[in-house]
């Protein structure tokens, strides 16, 4: 389960983020988990909730923004929504789609004391 190694990444950025902006305690954490990132967002919650135990980020309420997959479709030279890797355009069906966004993972916003 991968999610177990992001969640303990999140919790490493946030233990620098204190040492780097001086506050104590974590008390929300907006995460954007992008729909192609292939990150199962009940499996994240979960680990989340398990890693941060005896941290600064316990008892945190995690938020999961899901934006979706973005793409360009090379045959029809337009954005596109993407909702799976591997999906024809929904445009126009072609499958000549370029991935340009939705498969990251970032922390978007904090609420600290």
């Amino acid at each position: 389960m991968h999610e177990m190694s992001l969640a303990e990444s999140v919790v490493e950025i946030l233990q620098e983020e204190a040492r780097r902006q001086a506050f104590a305690r974590v008390r929300a954490v907006w995460l954007e988990v992008g729909g192609l990132s292939h990150c199962d967002p009940e499996a994240l919650a979960f680990c989340f909730d398990v890693v941060t135990r005896g941290t600064l980020a316990e008892g945190a309420r995690l938020e999961l923004l899901r934006p979706p997959g973005q793409g360009w479709c090379l045959a029809y030279s337009q954005a596109v929504e993407v909702a799976r890797r591997g999906d024809p355009c929904p445009l126009c069906g072609s499958y000549q789609i370029q991935v340009t966004g939705g498969d990251e993972m970032r922390i978007k916003e904090l609420e600290v004391d």
